[in-house]
Protein backbone atom coordinates (compact mmCIF):
# COMPACT_ATOMS: atom_id res chain seq x y z
CA UNK A 1 0.00 0.00 0.00
CA UNK A 2 1.41 3.63 -1.17
CA UNK A 3 1.75 6.33 1.31
CA UNK A 4 0.04 9.08 -0.84
CA UNK A 5 -1.90 10.51 1.98
CA UNK A 6 -0.88 11.56 5.80
CA UNK A 7 -2.85 11.90 8.41
CA UNK A 8 -4.36 15.24 8.70
CA UNK A 9 -6.19 17.37 11.58
CA UNK A 10 -9.60 16.36 12.42
CA UNK A 11 -11.41 19.32 14.24
CA UNK A 12 -14.72 18.89 15.81
CA UNK A 13 -16.81 22.03 17.19
CA UNK A 14 -20.02 22.24 19.73
CA UNK A 15 -21.34 18.80 17.72
CA UNK A 16 -24.51 17.74 18.94
CA UNK A 17 -26.94 15.12 17.49
CA UNK A 18 -30.08 14.60 19.22
CA UNK A 19 -32.69 11.52 19.17
CA UNK A 20 -35.88 12.46 19.86
CA UNK A 21 -35.64 14.45 23.69
CA UNK A 22 -32.05 12.38 24.11
CA UNK A 23 -29.05 14.39 23.15
CA UNK A 24 -26.90 11.47 22.32
CA UNK A 25 -23.71 13.84 21.54
CA UNK A 26 -23.91 17.35 23.83
CA UNK A 27 -22.15 20.12 22.70
CA UNK A 28 -18.94 18.66 22.45
CA UNK A 29 -15.54 20.37 20.48
CA UNK A 30 -12.18 18.09 20.11
CA UNK A 31 -9.29 18.84 18.35
CA UNK A 32 -7.30 15.48 16.70
CA UNK A 33 -3.89 16.43 15.62
CA UNK A 34 -2.56 15.01 12.03
CA UNK A 35 -1.42 11.32 12.55
CA UNK A 36 -3.17 10.82 16.23
CA UNK A 37 -4.00 8.04 17.74
CA UNK A 38 -7.08 9.38 19.84
CA UNK A 39 -9.63 7.00 21.78
CA UNK A 40 -13.29 7.85 22.72
CA UNK A 41 -13.78 6.14 25.85
CA UNK A 42 -16.83 5.45 27.86
CA UNK A 43 -19.34 3.22 29.34
CA UNK A 44 -22.68 2.26 26.73
CA UNK A 45 -24.94 5.42 25.52
CA UNK A 46 -22.20 7.61 26.43
CA UNK A 47 -22.11 9.05 22.92
CA UNK A 48 -19.08 7.57 21.60
CA UNK A 49 -20.21 5.49 18.50
CA UNK A 50 -22.77 8.21 17.48
CA UNK A 51 -19.86 11.03 17.62
CA UNK A 52 -18.01 8.61 15.63
CA UNK A 53 -21.14 8.13 13.05
CA UNK A 54 -21.58 11.59 12.64
CA UNK A 55 -17.67 12.18 11.38
CA UNK A 56 -18.38 9.25 9.23
CA UNK A 57 -21.40 10.50 7.42
CA UNK A 58 -23.69 7.71 8.38
CA UNK A 59 -25.46 10.04 11.32
CA UNK A 60 -26.27 14.19 10.41
CA UNK A 61 -25.41 16.38 13.20
CA UNK A 62 -28.04 18.52 14.50
CA UNK A 63 -25.45 21.28 15.26
CA UNK A 64 -22.02 21.97 15.32
CA UNK A 65 -18.83 21.96 12.73
CA UNK A 66 -16.44 19.25 11.43
CA UNK A 67 -13.23 20.01 9.73
CA UNK A 68 -10.61 18.00 7.97
CA UNK A 69 -7.98 19.38 6.95
CA UNK A 70 -9.44 22.84 7.67
CA UNK A 71 -12.07 22.00 5.61
CA UNK A 72 -15.53 21.18 6.59
CA UNK A 73 -17.35 17.95 5.73
CA UNK A 74 -20.83 18.92 6.59
CA UNK A 75 -22.61 18.74 3.37
CA UNK A 76 -20.58 15.82 2.01
CA UNK A 77 -21.70 12.24 1.78
CA UNK A 78 -20.03 9.54 3.46
CA UNK A 79 -18.49 8.14 0.59
CA UNK A 80 -16.65 11.75 -0.64
CA UNK A 81 -15.09 12.10 3.01
CA UNK A 82 -12.11 10.57 2.51
CA UNK A 83 -12.82 8.78 6.01
CA UNK A 84 -11.89 4.97 6.27
CA UNK A 85 -14.27 2.90 8.52
CA UNK A 86 -13.64 -0.49 10.88
CA UNK A 87 -17.35 -1.58 11.98
CA UNK A 88 -17.47 -3.92 15.01
CA UNK A 89 -18.75 -6.98 13.01
CA UNK A 90 -16.17 -6.06 10.35
CA UNK A 91 -18.99 -6.08 7.86
CA UNK A 92 -17.39 -8.26 5.40
CA UNK A 93 -19.48 -9.17 2.46
CA UNK A 94 -19.77 -13.29 3.02
CA UNK A 95 -20.35 -13.65 -0.63
CA UNK A 96 -17.06 -11.98 -1.94
CA UNK A 97 -13.33 -13.11 -1.31
CA UNK A 98 -10.90 -11.15 0.49
CA UNK A 99 -9.38 -9.92 -2.68
CA UNK A 100 -13.16 -8.69 -3.78
CA UNK A 101 -14.00 -7.01 -0.02
CA UNK A 102 -10.61 -5.17 0.05
CA UNK A 103 -10.90 -3.84 -3.47
CA UNK A 104 -14.13 -2.86 -2.96
CA UNK A 105 -13.69 0.68 -1.89
CA UNK A 106 -11.29 1.02 -5.00
CA UNK A 107 -13.86 0.04 -7.40
CA UNK A 108 -16.38 2.04 -6.04
CA UNK A 109 -13.74 4.75 -6.68
CA UNK A 110 -12.94 3.64 -9.92
CA UNK A 111 -9.37 2.34 -9.85
CA UNK A 112 -7.89 1.02 -12.54
CA UNK A 113 -7.68 -3.04 -11.84
CA UNK A 114 -4.18 -3.11 -12.46
CA UNK A 115 -3.40 -0.92 -9.48
CA UNK A 116 -6.37 -2.43 -7.89
CA UNK A 117 -4.62 -5.64 -7.86
CA UNK A 118 -1.29 -3.94 -6.37
CA UNK A 119 -2.80 -2.04 -3.48
CA UNK A 120 -4.72 -5.26 -2.20
CA UNK A 121 -1.68 -6.57 -2.29
CA UNK A 122 0.48 -4.09 -0.39
CA UNK A 123 -2.75 -3.42 1.63
CA UNK A 124 -2.54 -7.62 2.31
CA UNK A 125 1.28 -7.62 3.08
CA UNK A 126 0.75 -4.66 5.64
CA UNK A 127 -1.89 -6.64 7.69
CA UNK A 128 0.60 -9.64 7.34
CA UNK A 129 -2.01 -11.81 5.45
CA UNK A 130 -0.26 -11.94 2.05
CA UNK A 131 -1.50 -14.95 -0.61
CA UNK A 132 -5.41 -14.75 1.34
CA UNK A 133 -6.65 -13.27 -2.05
CA UNK A 134 -8.69 -15.77 -3.31
CA UNK A 135 -10.23 -17.20 0.71
CA UNK A 136 -13.95 -15.97 1.68
CA UNK A 137 -14.70 -14.71 5.11
CA UNK A 138 -15.79 -18.06 6.11
CA UNK A 139 -12.65 -19.46 5.71
CA UNK A 140 -11.15 -16.64 8.27
CA UNK A 141 -10.51 -16.83 12.27
CA UNK A 142 -11.98 -13.76 13.52
CA UNK A 143 -8.26 -12.00 13.95
CA UNK A 144 -8.02 -12.65 9.92
CA UNK A 145 -11.65 -11.14 9.55
CA UNK A 146 -10.09 -8.15 11.37
CA UNK A 147 -7.19 -7.70 9.66
CA UNK A 148 -8.79 -7.65 5.97
CA UNK A 149 -11.62 -5.15 7.15
CA UNK A 150 -8.36 -2.92 8.58
CA UNK A 151 -6.85 -3.84 5.20
CA UNK A 152 -10.28 -2.60 3.45
CA UNK A 153 -10.23 0.12 5.20
CA UNK A 154 -7.13 1.42 4.47
CA UNK A 155 -6.57 0.34 0.73
CA UNK A 156 -7.67 3.73 -0.82
CA UNK A 157 -5.11 5.84 1.66
CA UNK A 158 -7.90 7.45 3.81
CA UNK A 159 -7.70 11.10 5.50
CA UNK A 160 -8.58 9.37 8.68
CA UNK A 161 -9.48 6.25 10.02
CA UNK A 162 -12.61 5.71 12.29
CA UNK A 163 -12.62 2.16 14.21
CA UNK A 164 -16.07 1.18 16.40
CA UNK A 165 -15.03 -1.56 19.01
CA UNK A 166 -13.72 -3.17 16.02
CA UNK A 167 -12.27 -5.56 18.64
CA UNK A 168 -15.22 -6.17 20.58
CA UNK A 169 -16.12 -9.95 19.34
CA UNK A 170 -12.20 -11.43 19.89
CA UNK A 171 -11.83 -13.56 23.33
CA UNK A 172 -9.19 -11.48 25.54
CA UNK A 173 -5.82 -13.17 24.17
CA UNK A 174 -6.58 -12.49 20.79
CA UNK A 175 -7.87 -8.72 21.94
CA UNK A 176 -4.80 -8.13 23.58
CA UNK A 177 -2.77 -9.33 20.74
CA UNK A 178 -4.38 -7.43 18.16
CA UNK A 179 -3.90 -3.85 20.12
CA UNK A 180 -0.55 -3.82 19.35
CA UNK A 181 -1.03 -5.26 15.84
CA UNK A 182 -3.49 -2.50 15.21
CA UNK A 183 -0.96 -0.22 16.30
CA UNK A 184 1.90 -1.31 14.58
CA UNK A 185 -0.19 -1.18 11.06
CA UNK A 186 -1.33 2.36 11.86
CA UNK A 187 1.43 3.78 13.04
CA UNK A 188 3.81 4.07 10.36
CA UNK A 189 1.25 4.90 8.17
CA UNK A 190 1.57 8.21 9.82
CA UNK A 191 -2.86 7.88 9.28
CA UNK A 192 -5.35 9.86 12.08
CA UNK A 193 -7.02 7.40 13.97
CA UNK A 194 -10.27 7.65 15.60
CA UNK A 195 -10.64 4.80 17.66
CA UNK A 196 -14.04 3.98 20.25
CA UNK A 197 -13.78 1.00 22.91
CA UNK A 198 -15.55 1.05 26.77
CA UNK A 199 -12.35 -1.15 27.57
CA UNK A 200 -10.13 1.08 29.43
CA UNK A 201 -6.81 -1.23 29.30
CA UNK A 202 -7.35 -1.20 25.24
CA UNK A 203 -7.89 2.68 25.11
CA UNK A 204 -5.00 2.95 27.75
CA UNK A 205 -2.73 0.35 25.45
CA UNK A 206 -3.10 2.17 22.05
CA UNK A 207 -3.73 5.74 22.68
CA UNK A 208 -1.99 8.63 22.33
CA UNK A 209 -4.72 10.21 24.05
CA UNK A 210 -8.23 9.38 25.48
CA UNK A 211 -11.49 11.30 25.48
CA UNK A 212 -13.54 10.02 28.34
CA UNK A 213 -17.22 10.46 27.30
CA UNK A 214 -20.61 10.60 29.79
CA UNK A 215 -24.09 11.37 28.50
CA UNK A 216 -23.47 12.86 25.29
CA UNK A 217 -19.64 14.88 27.19
CA UNK A 218 -16.57 14.40 27.44
CA UNK A 219 -15.46 14.55 31.09
CA UNK A 220 -11.76 14.50 30.16
CA UNK A 221 -9.36 14.53 27.75
CA UNK A 222 -5.55 13.76 28.27
CA UNK A 223 -2.97 11.22 27.70
CA UNK A 224 -3.68 7.53 29.41
CA UNK A 225 -0.92 8.82 32.25
CA UNK A 226 -2.65 11.89 32.62
CA UNK A 227 -6.60 10.25 32.69
CA UNK A 228 -5.21 7.76 35.37
CA UNK A 229 -3.11 9.72 37.48
CA UNK A 230 -4.99 12.75 37.59
CA UNK A 231 -8.71 12.72 37.04
CA UNK A 232 -10.78 15.74 36.53
CA UNK A 233 -13.84 14.07 38.41
CA UNK A 234 -15.54 11.71 40.41
CA UNK A 235 -16.59 9.86 37.20
CA UNK A 236 -13.18 9.85 35.86
CA UNK A 237 -11.74 8.52 38.68
CA UNK A 238 -14.26 5.41 39.22
CA UNK A 239 -14.50 4.64 34.83
CA UNK A 240 -10.85 4.42 34.56
CA UNK A 241 -9.39 1.52 36.75
CA UNK A 242 -9.80 0.75 40.44
CA UNK A 243 -9.74 3.73 43.03
CA UNK A 244 -10.78 3.96 46.54
CA UNK A 245 -12.77 7.50 47.68
CA UNK A 246 -12.74 8.40 50.94
CA UNK A 247 -15.29 10.85 51.66
CA UNK A 248 -14.32 14.28 53.27
CA UNK A 249 -13.75 18.14 52.58
CA UNK A 250 -10.53 20.63 51.94
CA UNK A 251 -9.92 22.82 54.80
CA UNK A 252 -6.97 24.59 53.51
CA UNK A 253 -4.80 24.51 50.25
CA UNK A 254 -0.81 24.96 50.48
CA UNK A 255 -0.01 25.42 46.67
CA UNK A 256 -0.96 22.30 44.87
CA UNK A 257 -1.74 20.41 47.99
CA UNK A 258 -4.77 20.27 50.53
CA UNK A 259 -5.15 19.64 53.87
CA UNK A 260 -8.19 16.99 53.99
CA UNK A 261 -9.89 15.77 56.80
CA UNK A 262 -12.43 12.45 56.23
CA UNK A 263 -15.74 12.07 57.63
CA UNK A 264 -14.27 9.71 60.49
CA UNK A 265 -11.66 12.49 61.56
CA UNK A 266 -8.76 11.19 59.58
CA UNK A 267 -5.95 14.03 58.37
CA UNK A 268 -4.63 13.62 54.70
CA UNK A 269 -2.02 15.53 52.54
CA UNK A 270 -3.60 15.23 49.02
CA UNK A 271 -2.35 16.71 45.60
CA UNK A 272 -5.90 19.09 44.34
CA UNK A 273 -5.79 21.68 41.92
CA UNK A 274 -7.58 25.16 43.62
CA UNK A 275 -10.67 25.16 41.88
CA UNK A 276 -12.40 22.88 44.63
CA UNK A 277 -13.94 25.27 47.46
CA UNK A 278 -12.81 24.71 51.23
CA UNK A 279 -15.46 22.82 53.21
CA UNK A 280 -17.36 21.31 50.24
CA UNK A 281 -17.95 17.61 50.34
CA UNK A 282 -15.03 16.29 48.44
CA UNK A 283 -13.22 13.04 47.68
CA UNK A 284 -10.07 11.75 48.18
CA UNK A 285 -8.61 9.25 45.76
CA UNK A 286 -6.14 6.63 45.76
CA UNK A 287 -5.44 3.97 43.42
CA UNK A 288 -4.91 0.60 45.46
CA UNK A 289 -1.96 -0.36 44.21
CA UNK A 290 -0.59 3.17 45.20
CA UNK A 291 -0.96 1.81 48.97
CA UNK A 292 1.73 0.27 51.12
CA UNK A 293 2.14 -1.58 54.16
CA UNK A 294 4.51 0.31 56.50
CA UNK A 295 7.54 -1.70 57.47
CA UNK A 296 9.91 -0.07 60.66
CA UNK A 297 12.06 3.20 59.26
CA UNK A 298 9.69 3.75 56.51
CA UNK A 299 7.74 7.26 56.06
CA UNK A 300 5.15 8.12 54.15
CA UNK A 301 2.68 11.91 54.25
CA UNK A 302 -0.13 10.16 54.56
CA UNK A 303 -0.55 6.64 57.25
CA UNK A 304 -3.26 5.35 59.70
CA UNK A 305 -4.14 1.66 60.64
CA UNK A 306 -6.55 -0.82 59.42
CA UNK A 307 -7.63 -3.79 60.06
CA UNK A 308 -7.14 -6.64 57.32
CA UNK A 309 -10.72 -7.76 56.11
CA UNK A 310 -9.76 -10.27 53.28
CA UNK A 311 -6.59 -11.37 51.54
CA UNK A 312 -7.27 -12.61 48.08
CA UNK A 313 -3.92 -14.55 46.85
CA UNK A 314 -3.79 -13.66 42.86
CA UNK A 315 0.03 -15.35 42.48
CA UNK A 316 1.70 -12.11 41.33
CA UNK A 317 -0.21 -9.82 43.29
CA UNK A 318 -2.82 -10.09 46.84
CA UNK A 319 -5.45 -7.89 47.08
CA UNK A 320 -6.72 -6.74 50.76
CA UNK A 321 -9.80 -5.62 51.72
CA UNK A 322 -8.92 -3.58 54.66
CA UNK A 323 -11.12 -0.80 57.21
CA UNK A 324 -9.45 1.97 59.06
CA UNK A 325 -10.24 1.29 62.81
CA UNK A 326 -12.82 3.25 63.89
CA UNK A 327 -14.15 3.52 60.51
CA UNK A 328 -16.77 1.58 58.27
CA UNK A 329 -14.60 2.68 54.86
CA UNK A 330 -13.46 -0.65 53.02
CA UNK A 331 -10.16 0.50 51.41
CA UNK A 332 -8.54 -2.22 48.46
CA UNK A 333 -5.25 -2.54 48.23
CA UNK A 334 -2.97 -4.47 45.52
CA UNK A 335 0.68 -5.38 46.27
CA UNK A 336 2.63 -7.68 44.28
CA UNK A 337 3.60 -10.61 46.37
CA UNK A 338 7.69 -10.32 45.72
CA UNK A 339 7.19 -6.79 47.97
CA UNK A 340 5.76 -8.04 51.14
CA UNK A 341 8.28 -9.24 53.94
CA UNK A 342 5.63 -10.70 56.58
CA UNK A 343 2.38 -12.50 57.08
CA UNK A 344 -0.28 -10.31 56.60
CA UNK A 345 -3.50 -12.20 57.57
CA UNK A 346 -7.29 -11.52 58.35
CA UNK A 347 -7.64 -9.95 61.38
CA UNK A 348 -4.59 -8.40 61.87
CA UNK A 349 -3.92 -4.49 62.51
CA UNK A 350 -1.35 -2.95 60.55
CA UNK A 351 -0.46 0.33 59.39
CA UNK A 352 -0.54 1.30 55.79
CA UNK A 353 0.51 4.75 54.47
CA UNK A 354 0.95 6.64 50.94
CA UNK A 355 2.35 10.08 50.15
CA UNK A 356 0.69 13.27 49.11
CA UNK A 357 1.68 13.12 45.34
CA UNK A 358 -0.39 9.83 45.21
CA UNK A 359 -3.95 10.57 45.75
CA UNK A 360 -5.72 13.72 44.65
CA UNK A 361 -9.14 15.26 45.39
CA UNK A 362 -12.27 15.33 43.23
Amino acid sequence: MTKEKKGVKVGIYNLVKRFGEVRAVDNISLEVERGEFITLLGPSGSGKTTTLMVIAGFEIQDRGEILIDGKSIMFKPAYKRGIGMVFQNYSLFPHMTVEQNIGFPLRMRKVAKEKRSNRIRQALELVRLPNYEKRFPRQLSGGQQQRIALARALVFNPYVLLMDEPLGALDKKLREHMQLEIKQITQPLDITVIYVTHDQSEAMTMSDRIAVMNEGRIEQIGSPKEIYDHPKNYFVADFIGESNFIQGEIQQYHGQTCHFVSKSGVNFKAFSSQDKPVGKEAYLVIRPEKISFVEEGQTFSNHFEVVIDEAAYLGDITVFKVKPVNDDTVLTIRQQNKFINRSIERGDTVTIGWNENDNWVV
